[in-house]
């Protein structure tokens, strides 16, 4: 049994703006918890009793919400003051953390069953892998019977191999890390610690389910997948008249107001308010203290903490931040005419989201007019105001009026 964990979530994780312009990306939700909580239960579930999480940007948010949350393990924090790359990341623990130990970007989908799989190679220094339609922007893997060969960061297009972001190591990996050099990106990387380490890294594939969540959209997605194997529990309260099919997570001091249409899967956080007269349909979460009003629908949508959309409102595929009120009658288009996947300008560059189904991405404390209008596509990062009767398509940064 691997008693150890360390999960890397110093990261900025820039891809991820507007979300993590005032939060850092550990604390994403994925099905309504964090994504860090979501791996310590997980981490739990197979043994591990020690977790270490390496904190940086914004250290403070997660440790305060890690040591307020009830994990039922041993939390320890490591901090690095400088983010160098993963290498130096890793290296950081060196002298804390003994033995074998798991070790997870802080971002990464995992489930029981693979670390489960992963830690029955103890003793042995393995390196998770999972096969990808495209690895131009991974870091693809060559094998050869279950030995690493070699890994090529980012540039080889079509199916491949890739790293997965999941590991076993000892302590031998602190001593691979000490004989790198800093890369091309100016960063020391521990998949050059691991090649300096020739047949003594094995392969394990993953199984099932693994997605990057580089960037905004794809949180929707692994909601969207981690949803369907949510469980159906029911703290708060449910007025007469609610109709609700599938499974629904439904959090205390939560209402479902009468004549309200829920179809699950669905989580709904603490302190609630939905209805009456609302439509939720599946993949949608609510993170805690949103109100989602009459005559309101909601599809496979996230609303952060303190997130709203009260009257007359349509949200599709997107992402509301925390304390963001959409006005009576906006709406978030979600499809193009032509039905082709959805562009978006992101970070200054033009990215296809390869998703046919994309509404928008809006930061925290935006509000919106009355019945504006919200195009496919479109990211509104924090603190933007958005008149009444306004179209709003494409990217506008923090603090940005559109009127």
């Amino acid at each position: 049994m691997i008693e150890n964990a360390l999960i890397l979530a110093a990261g900025k994780g820039t891809r991820m703006w507007p979300l993590t312009e005032n939060s850092p990306k550990p604390l994403l939700p994925l099905g309504g918890l964090p994504i860090i909580e979501r791996q310590i239960q997980e981490l739990k579930k197979v043994g591990v009793t020690n977790v270490h999480v390496l904190i940086g940007y914004r250290m403070k948010e997660i440790s305060d919400y890690l040591n307020n949350a009830e994990l039922g393990l041993n939390v320890n924090y490591i901090v690095q003051e400088e983010q160098k790359g993963t290498g130096h990341a890793v290296n950081q623990a060196k002298g804390k953390i003994s033995g074998n130990f798991y070790c997870l970007n802080g971002d990464v989908l995992i489930d029981s069953e693979n670390l489960e799989n992963l830690g029955k190679n103890k003793d042995k220094m393995t390196m998770m892998v999972t096969k990808v339609n495209d690895g131009s922007n991974f870091g693809v893997v060559k094998s050869k019977n279950g030995r690493l060969i070699s890994i090529v960061e980012k540039g080889i297009s079509g199916k491949c191999m890739i790293n997965a972001g999941i590991f076993l190591f000892n302590e031998e990996i602190f001593k691979a890390i000490e004989g790198i050099n800093k890369s091309i990106r100016g960063e020391y990387e521990i998949t050059d610690a691991l090649q300096n380490m020739p047949n003594q890294i094995h392969i394990l594939e993953y199984k099932g389910l693994w997605m990057d969540i580089g960037n905004p959209w794809n949180l929707i997605s692994a909601n969207e997948e981690y949803m369907k194997n949510n469980i159906k529990n029911i703290e708060g309260t449910i007025e007469e008249n609610v109709m609700t099919k599938g499974e629904i997570h439904l959090g205390k001091g939560s209402i479902l107001k009468s004549g309200t249409y829920l179809e699950g899967p669905i989580w709904i956080g603490e302190n609630c308010v939905v209805g009456p007269n609302s439509y939720l349909r599946p993949g949608t979460v609510l993170c805690g203290m949103n109100k989602v009003g009459a005559s309101t629908e909601i599809k496979n949508s996230i609303l952060l903490r303190g997130a709203k959309a009260p009257h007359h409102n349509y949200v599709g595929d997107s992402i509301i931040g925390e304390n963001s009120n959409l006005g009576s009658g906006t709406k978030i288009a979600n499809l193009r005419f032509d039905k082709k996947e959805i562009e978006v300008v992101h970070r200054g560059k033009k990215t296809d989201s390869r998703r046919r189904k994309l509404g928008a991405i809006i930061g925290n404390n935006v509000n919106t007019g009355i019945n504006a209008s919200i195009n496919a596509g479109s990211i509104l990062g924090n603190c933007v105001k958005v008149g009444p009767n306004t179209i709003v398509s494409g990217t506008y940064e923090s603090q940005s009026t559109i009127a």
